[in-house]
């Protein structure tokens, strides 16, 4: 079992995602536990402030170390090395294989960023990490702990119902996944490939191989860089 414990200002947020779906199954079942902490219950102002005004000026509001502080200082850890992660646009660029590293850990603490930013104490003292879930600005660090979450919890045995379905997602093998086909095997005249109503595994296994291969030359050639390859495959990919 993973348990994530959550940093935020809007817990409520997360009701929906853990609510329904393969997050709400896990709970259920014991395989994953999520602790979600307020951060406005760790302020000790009389307004619950979680944020302030920058020195030096500027626009925005920075969130305020203390109760970010007092919040992870509430959280019993399982271990010394428990991932302490901010979620920041400024983090490393979060991906499969992260996301098989912290499956890896029985606990995750995830602190939510928002706002302008977050005392840069936060990211000196308190945390051990710092990950993005891409390119671009959100408004606060909660979708961004949905992700993560998600991402590593269909990695925990038992949370999928097929245990060979998260070996085969697209980036867990460093391609993007193959195409997928179900009944009718005819529709509007659009047919499923007869490789895969053969029943023959072996030439299904290779076209499979084959059209992800093609699928990531088109799609993602970065990520063919380096990877060794069978003659094979690099005819493949040659003949396209």
């Amino acid at each position: 079992m993973i348990r994530f414990d959550i940093l935020t200002v809007f817990p409520e947020m997360f009701a929906s995602p853990c609510g329904c779906s393969l997050l709400k199954k896990a709970l259920d079942n014991g395989l994953i536990a999520i602790e979600l902490h307020d951060i406005r219950s760790h302020a000790l102002d009389k307004h619950r402030m979680t944020d302030d005004a920058p020195y030096g000026g500027g626009g925005g509001m920075v969130m305020k170390v203390e109760p970010i502080d007092r919040a992870l200082r509430s959280i019993p850890m399982a271990a010394d090395n428990v991932p302490v992660i901010l979620l920041t646009p400024q983090g490393e660029r979060f991906c499969q294989k992260t996301a098989e590293e912290l499956a890896g850990h029985p606990q995750i603490v995830l602190v939510c960023g928002h706002y302008e930013g977050v005392d840069e104490r936060v990211r000196s003292k308190l945390v051990n990490r710092e990950i993005s879930i891409g390119d671009y600005v959100i408004t606060g660090g909660e979708l961004s702990a949905m992700v993560v979450v998600d991402a590593v919890s269909r990695l925990v045995p038992g949370v999928l119902g097929n245990c060979d379905s998260a070996g085969a997602d697209s980036f867990s093998m460093g391609l993007l996944e193959y195409p997928h086909y179900t009944r009718p095997a005819e529709y509007r005249g659009w047919k499923v490939p007869d490789v895969l109503l053969s029943g023959n595994h072996r030439e299904i296994e290779m076209w499979r191989r084959r059209e992800s291969l093609l699928r990531t030359k088109k799609r993602r050639p970065d990520l063919l860089t380096g990877m060794v390859l069978t003659k094979q495959e690099t005819g493949w990919l040659a003949s396209e």
